[in-house]
């Protein structure tokens, strides 16, 4: 029951900054009715009941899974087991990632139907569970992480060339959304058994960061080879109004989204329950105290995700949706840019991993860098991000790619001269920051705000949030880096490594 505790309070704190801003818009900015208060704060208690279920079945049922599976490897001593299970799991692991099945339902939405959820789940799942294999294999080939990184990004910024543009801000944007609450324990789990197949015990910890970063350019490059493949996009002529999904009522709206809810997490789920009961058979043989708490924690996984999913499409994508519209209708560029700006910096605090991401770089430097440093940096960045995001609407000539192309070749560039413990962690905290208060809320306020704006493109300026919000940590904590490294140096402490 204590770590059921826990979850609750790191919710609480995630999901209590949003509903704050919210209200503080309603009163100085948006007036919203009261059925669409109260469908929101509905919402609200969803996603808290539901994302604590979900974290701590995560803890007590999947993270195990991780550590199990990924400790067996490390016995096995085998490659080909390796390429194996990171491609089985990879893809399971990234169909179940919350964050990615919201984000799957809003490009299906804003595309009105021509490319589906599941056709996009499928693609990014492929492409993760291909390069999670290629992760394992740096770990265990000692492959340094800036110099793959260096060349998958070259391959990334060749195909972008020939990808229709629509395609390439799903690419990004699904890089962000896959690695969350789900995929990124789990992988980081797996990615430490894994490093124990070297010799060389002390570089485990250095060698599991990293992991997620090679994962998200798995994302990408799969999306954009679809991209090159599938034929254009046609005109999108979605028109998203926010008072029509009310006009039958809270309960009714909230009744009709149940069952599609129910039945798209148990699609999500059963293949990882699937995969862990063969391998038990087979490998794990686990004692029955043991199996009896896994086989628990997915099942409060499971009814986590319905009731966290339904509490975003029921409540709070809504109202987000509706703020963005009205936002960008009634107050001049300037201020819109300020509130999005702000909305970065309290979604940056709200996050419950980027917390857990501060920790391990206070650790990693022996507290030399504080954590209050690490979120003034963190928060900036994806504050920033969002000022952008919204920039890009007001800015018609200013493309998603004009702001991708030099922060990556920036973010690549730093990664040669920072310590290289900080350039996992900076790449991995792309994914980090990404997580239920960003793939919720924030992508539904920039929606709308793009869909309302005259000469905005629904789809080239109302998508893409993400994918900036996933860069600008890896610059920030770069930066940081740099910074630490500079200070050791005049210190007259050795060099982190």
């Amino acid at each position: 029951m204590y770590i059921l505790f826990q979850k609750f309070k790191e919710v609480i704190f995630s999901v209590l900054p949003i509903t704050f801003i919210v209200l503080i818009i309603h009163f100085i900015f948006v007036p919203l009715e009261s059925d669409e208060l109260i469908r929101f704060f509905l919402g609200a208690i969803f996603i808290i009941i539901g994302l604590t279920l979900f974290l701590f079945g995560v803890d007590i049922g999947i993270t195990p899974i991780g550590d199990h599976i990924g400790s067996q490897i490390a016995k096995s001593n085998k490659l080909y087991l390796v390429i194996i299970i990171g491609l089985i799991l990879g893809f399971f692991i990234s169909i179940a990632e919350p964050g990615l099945i919201i984000y799957g339902q809003q490009v299906a939405f804003i595309t009105e139907g021509m490319l589906s959820s599941w056709q996009l789940l499928l693609i990014v799942s492929l492409g993760i569970a291909i390069f999670l294999s290629i992760a394992f294999i740096r770990i265990i080939y000692n492959i340094p992480l800036y110099k793959l990184l260096t060349v998958l990004y070259i391959i990334i910024f060749i195909l972008a060339i020939f990808t229709d543009p629509t395609y390439l801000i799903f690419a990004f944007d699904a890089s962000g959304s896959t690695t969350g609450v789900l995929a990124v324990p789990f992988m980081f789990a797996l990615a430490l058994g894994i490093s124990h197949l070297k010799k060389d015990t002390k570089a485990s910890e250095k060698d599991s960061f990293g992991t997620i970063a090679i994962v998200s350019v798995g994302a990408i490059m799969a999306v954009l080879i679809m991209g090159i493949i599938n034929e254009p996009l046609g005109e999108i002529t979605t028109n998203f109004t926010p008072g029509d999904v009310t006009s039958n009522g809270i309960w009714h709206y909230y009744g009709d989204i149940i069952l599609p809810t129910i039945l798209e997490s148990l699609l999500s789920l059963t293949p990882l329950l699937v995969i862990f009961l063969i391998f038990n058979f087979v490998k794990l043989k686990l004692n029955m105290k043991l199996f009896v708490r896994i086989i628990k924690g997915l099942i409060y996984a499971l009814f986590g995700l319905i009731i966290f999913l339904i509490g975003t499409n029921g409540g709070f994508m809504f109202v987000g949706q509706k703020i963005g519209t009205h936002m960008i209708r009634d107050y001049q560029p300037l201020t819109v840019v300020i509130i999005a700006f702000l909305l970065g910096i309290f979604t940056a605090l709200a996050e419950p991993a980027v917390h857990v991401l501060t920790k391990q770089i206070e650790d990693v430097t022996s507290g030399y860098i504080t954590k209050k440093i690490i979120l003034i940096f963190l928060s900036f960045g994806i504050g920033l991000a969002l000022a952008l995001s919204m920039l890009k609407i007001f800015i018609v000539e200013l493309e998603l790619w004009h702001l991708l192309l030099p922060g990556y070749i920036i973010a690549l560039i730093l990664s040669y001269f920072v310590p290289k413990i900080f350039v996992g962690i900076a790449f991995d905290a792309g994914g980090v920051a990404t997580g239920p208060m960003t793939a919720t809320f924030i992508l539904a306020f920039i929606q709308g705000a793009a869909q309302s704006y005259p000469n905005a493109h629904p789809i080239l300026d109302g998508l893409g949030m993400i994918a900036l919000v996933a860069l600008m940590p890896i610059i920030t904590l770069q930066v940081l880096g740099l910074i630490f490294k500079i200070k050791t140096r005049k210190a007259g402490i050795a060099d982190v490594k």
